[in-house]
């Protein structure tokens, strides 16, 4: 959905269905979406937040589903606005957990995945338009030891990519970093760090401008156009992030969002009552990471949920930020409460200075929330969030 004041285009991540195959993302189109868009959108454009695994791309790769694909959109008004490129593989219904990083950007397979997603928005788009892409933070942490300058590699190649894709379509894409805890990226002050230090610096602007043929001044400013952040408000949120403060770091480092990913995570003050609730959302299919404080003291950051649970009374006292997305509307969840707070701060920041062209609501979670909180169709619930949104932007 376009939105009104300049405040860019709304819309969720298909990632929240299965898109594993060809036949999960037709099923994802022509079902849920469709539901939605009559819902909130059924006289307007709806913009679409795409998301296909490694499989799906490969499926996809034949003239005939792509001709569709340009069509079905076409024909029911919506807009490929955005991509998820961040989960290679499964997403849904097996173990994802630590896996979902992989193929990382130390190795040439992201960056094969990445330009194929890249070539296939600027196919759907129009010439002039502009699309996002979100992708991988680098690797997970404990793999990232001394990585710096292969990611930073290939991460300049797909920004490469890009300014060729554009020269060649018209279709500007521009990628977008995600951090993410416990990965090499996954504070903005850290990400604002590498961006200075491996991407945006003299060395990366020289090693763009061979890459593209630009003159240096002309790579410097592609480079920024091409590549920059996703900021995802979950993330930042379990993070210990401060809303105002983070977004003015990325602006004074001159760092883009491209895309701002709305969700809300899990936060809790433990209790032996609340480790017992927390119980039901240590699940075995995504990663839960935690990050514990206990009153202005430090973080101390565990992989996921079950490890911060074994410490059992030991963590007793404690604030939990669990990276578990939960429905942005909802602000309690009975023993303990979401980030929402934190949301609504970043909606009321864009509402009075727009933070990003792109906004995509992102709850993936809603196969594996507890029963309790599943009480409608996934569609609806989904049109829930996006009007809760839309009713904070004034929109």
């Amino acid at each position: 959905m376009k939105l009104g004041n300049g405040l860019g285009t709304l819309t969720y991540c298909l990632n929240i269905h299965a898109t594993e195959t060809w036949e999960d993302c037709h099923a994802a189109l022509t079902g849920p979406l469709l539901a939605v868009k009559a819902q909130l959108s059924p006289d307007d454009r709806f913009a679409v937040g795409l998301r296909l695994s490694s499989n799906a791309l490969d499926e996809i790769d034949r003239e005939d589903r792509r001709a569709w694909l340009k069509q079905f959109l076409r024909e029911n008004d919506l807009v490929p606005a955005t991509m998820n490129g961040f989960p290679y593989g499964p997403f849904h219904g097996v173990r994802v957990k630590e896996q979902v990083y992989q193929p990382d950007w130390r190795d040439p397979e992201r960056l094969r995945y990445t330009t194929r997603l890249t070539d296939l928005m600027a196919e759907l788009a129009e010439p002039g338009d502009w699309v996002s892409l979100s992708t991988v933070p680098g690797t997970f942490r404990t793999l990232a030891g001394g990585a710096e300058a292969a990611m930073a590699e290939l991460y300049l190649q797909a920004a490469a990519h890009c300014v060729a894709v554009k020269a060649r379509t018209g279709v500007t894409v521009a990628l977008a970093i995600e951090p993410e805890p416990f990965c090499f990226l996954e504070t903005i002050a850290g990400s604002v760090a590498f961006f200075e230090d491996w991407l945006y610096g003299p060395a990366a602007v020289a090693r763009f401008a061979d890459l593209t043929g630009l003159a240096r001044a002309e790579a410097e400013v592609a480079l920024r156009a091409h590549l920059g952040l996703c900021y995802d408000v979950c993330h930042a949120a379990v993070e210990y992030e401060d809303p105002a403060q983070s977004l003015a770091l990325l602006q004074g480092a001159g760092i883009p969002i491209h895309k701002l990913q709305l969700s809300s995570a899990l936060r809790a003050q433990v209790s032996p009552e609340v480790r017992e609730a927390l119980a039901a959302y240590s699940e075995p299919t995504y990663l839960h990471q935690v990050l514990a404080r206990r009153g202005e003291g430090p973080i101390r950051a565990f992989s996921d949920l079950p490890e911060a649970l074994a410490r059992g009374a030991e963590a007793d006292g404690e604030e939990w930020r669990v990276h578990f997305h939960v429905p942005v509307f909802l602000g309690s969840l009975g023993l303990f409460d979401s980030t929402q707070d934190f949301l609504k701060e970043i909606l009321d920041l864009h509402r009075a200075e727009p933070i990003s062209p792109h906004l995509e609501v992102e709850t993936y979670t809603w196969d594996v929330l507890p029963p309790d909180l599943r009480t409608s169709s996934v569609d609806a619930a989904i049109s829930r969030e996006l009007g809760w949104v839309l009713d904070r932007l004034g929109q």
